[in-house]
């Protein structure tokens, strides 16, 4: 087996929250190495919900594993000196933090002509923006939830912020590339709003409201544009049933034993139901022909007709059942590994969602106690001594654990 695609890359992130974090993790999990620099105790993200007993954030934690940690006083001179020569080193960065003063492509650059540096930014045009300020501004949450409740509903999960940080990643290797193949370096801006806006143009969204002058409205559980939707079972455990192509709609009538009524429907409504479209119409109708087979049967008995005659479906859990429950959620599931994480205790921990044929190492590790690295990137990746470190921990202006 060969070593993981990214190994020998070397990258420094300086970073808080979900985007930036996220893209240096990916980078990691497929070899890099990623060293995260942060303030002395901790940046404003180092204590985010949700926490252990003991105060250990579970969020910093999931968002920084394989990293290598070294802690400073970002406002020392000393200390961002330190740092533009192991950016130098590197010869990538990647951050979320205003690019002005030492962190300016400028200044940096000066140090390495083939520097190459994504800055993720809110806005295109240098205004604030966090997942939650896009999300609300995009669309979708005025489209979620259902027809009964006019309130907007917002994503639960930061996805633009999710997105962003694969987008960083993949800009970082690009850029890297391009240096490959120039000799020249460069500054790659990526703005969270830009993502999210990008994304509504791909789907549809964008060109929905320009070109057919409609708004989309909330539509609960069911799919847009074909049909899905939520049913509970006999035992009021809830699933999710999707038919988008001809085999899963077959599928789904053969395991109700409804084919018969579907095609009088569709005759006494004039359609024609292998068109996803027809069947997003007449999803109402569909339903209750169908809701009458999940309510009289249990979920073991629903999920078994369902797999046998190939539908596409889901169940709905909780974060409990799904560490309970789900397989696929376990070490049985290469994607995983059961590590022992220092201050939290030994928990499920996912390397990359790629799976290489070559490749046997997912990349699933443990996060850096802060500072954790601190005199080995001092000694190895900056050659300082043992006397320059020593003093430099004695002034304060970096630290370890």
């Amino acid at each position: 087996m060969r070593d993981r695609p990214l190994q020998g890359l070397s990258v420094v992130e300086g970073s808080a929250f979900v985007a930036a974090p996220s893209g240096g993790m990916t980078l990691a999990q497929l070899g890099a190495d990623v060293i995260r620099f942060d303030q002395i105790g901790g940046g404003i993200d180092h204590k985010r919900w949700p926490l252990t007993e003991n105060g250990a954030s579970l969020y910093w934690n999931g968002l920084n594993k394989g990293k290598r940690s070294i802690a400073l006083n970002l406002r020392d001179p000393e200390a961002q000196d330190l740092l533009s020569a192991l950016i130098a080193k590197a010869g990538n960065f990647i951050t979320n933090f205003p690019t002005k003063g030492w962190l300016d492509y400028g200044e940096l650059s000066a140090q390495r002509e083939d520097l190459v540096m994504v800055s993720i930014i809110g806005s295109h045009d240098g205004t604030t923006a966090v997942d939650y300020t896009v999300n609300c501004a995009i669309g979708y949450p005025n489209a979620t939830g259902y027809p009964d409740d006019p309130r907007p509903v917002n994503n639960v999960v930061p996805a633009w912020d999710l997105m962003c940080g694969q987008m960083a990643a993949l800009g970082l290797l690009a850029a890297d590339r391009y240096r490959f193949q120039t000799g020249h370096g460069d500054l790659v801006t990526l703005a969270l709003t830009d993502v999210a806006l990008a994304a509504a143009g791909m789907l549809g969204g964008i060109a929905e409201a320009q070109i057919n002058q409609t708004e989309r409205p909330p539509i609960g559980n069911d799919l847009y544009g074909a049909y899905g939707t939520d049913f509970v079972t006999q035992d009021g455990r809830r699933v999710m049933v999707v038919a988008i192509s001809p085999k899963q709609w077959r599928g789904l009538q053969e395991a109700t034993g409804t084919a018969p009524q579907v095609q009088e429907l569709a005759s006494a409504l004039g359609v024609d139901f292998s068109d996803e479209g027809e069947r997003f119409l007449a999803r109402d109708k569909l339903t209750q022909l169908f809701l009458p087979w999940f309510e009289k049967r249990t979920f073991l008995e629903v999920s078994k007709s369902l797999d046998d005659h190939g539908v596409c479906w889901g169940p709905y859990q909780s974060f409990m059942e799904l560490v309970e429950e789900d397989e696929r959620c376990s070490t049985k599931n290469p994607l995983f590994a059961d590590l022992e994480q220092p201050g939290v205790g030994k928990h499920l921990v996912p390397g990359s969602p790629l799976a290489f044929s070559q490749i046997q190492d997912r990349g699933a590790a443990t996060a850096p106690l802060l500072g954790e690295h601190t005199e080995q990137i001092l000694s190895e990746d900056l050659g300082l001594t043992p006397t320059a470190i020593g003093a430099l921990i004695d002034s304060g202006v970096v630290a370890t654990i």
